[in-house]
């Protein structure tokens, strides 16, 4: 069906008449996929119709219209979608991690259950930034307690981050950072690092900090004199990436909190 050279009323007005409803009122139910036009699901208020057979759910309500959040993983060297941290050196376009959140990159591993719709790509905000070179979690949301939550506890919300450095490292590696974080005047956050796996070509370090802390992992490496490979975000409160592949995004499932 070629929808844009159909011709008539816009899809909106005709759900004003049949539901006795103001013009939002309409643009709601046909945003929350509950309209068919000849049989097909059309998600535009603005879609015209004539003729055509149009239908509304029995059973649609705008009671509990669902405001959803979506789980991103970013992918190394791509702005985070709140400002962009790409390197000023840097001439070539930078990519930006919003334009990743269409229908074609939802993971296959999805098990949230949330029916797709157009308007959950609608009105995301996000608040918790990454570094242009990291990868890994970021959050999209529509949901306005979710946005509260991330502006005005992120101070007390932790992140996990795994840092990947080149050759191995034993503990005691890790001591120039020990003695930084106890050194009053630096005033570093509260945070904990330690090694989880080594061997001579690369090591991996888990480093859980409370807030965004942008530029922490790589101070401490520095700190430290190692040379950093790949730096993931892999949990922000208690929100984890899990399985999500890199450059997919998911629904943050019912039950799911930060």
């Amino acid at each position: 069906m070629n929808f844009s050279k159909l011709q008539g009323e816009r899809l909106s007005k005709r759900i004003m008449q049949l539901r006795d409803c103001s013009r939002r009122e309409a643009e709601q139910y046909i945003e929350a996929g509950f309209v068919r036009v000849d049989g097909v699901v059309v998600e535009e208020p603005q879609f015209r119709v004539a003729a055509q057979s149009v239908t509304v759910d029995a059973h649609a309500s705008l009671l509990n219209l669902q405001s959803v959040t979506l789980i991103l993983n970013k992918p190394s060297g791509w702005t985070d979608g709140l400002d962009t941290h790409a390197p000023v050196r840097s001439k070539a376009p930078s990519k930006d991690a919003r334009s990743l959140l269409t229908p074609a990159q939802r993971s296959k591993n999805d098990r949230s259950g949330v029916r797709l719709l157009k308007s959950h790509f609608n009105k995301l905000d996000a608040n918790v930034p990454l570094e242009y070179e990291a990868s890994g979690l970021l959050a999209f949301t529509q949901d306005f307690r979710v946005q509260r939550k991330l502006m005005e506890d992120m101070a007390f919300i932790e992140q996990e981050l795994m840092i990947d450095v080149q050759g191995e490292v034993l503990p005691d590696a890790l001591r120039p950072i020990e003695r930084a974080q106890r050194d009053e005047r630096l005033r570093l956050p509260d945070f904990k690092i330690s090694v989880g796996s080594a061997n001579p070509e690369r090591s991996k370090l888990r480093l859980a900090v409370k807030g965004s802390q942008l530029g922490l992992a790589v101070y401490l490496c520095e700190l430290a004199g190692l040379k950093i490979l790949a730096l993931r975000r892999i949990r922000l409160g208690r929100v984890s990436l899990g399985d999500l592949e890199e450059g997919a995004w998911r629904y943050l499932a019912e039950g799911e909190r930060f």
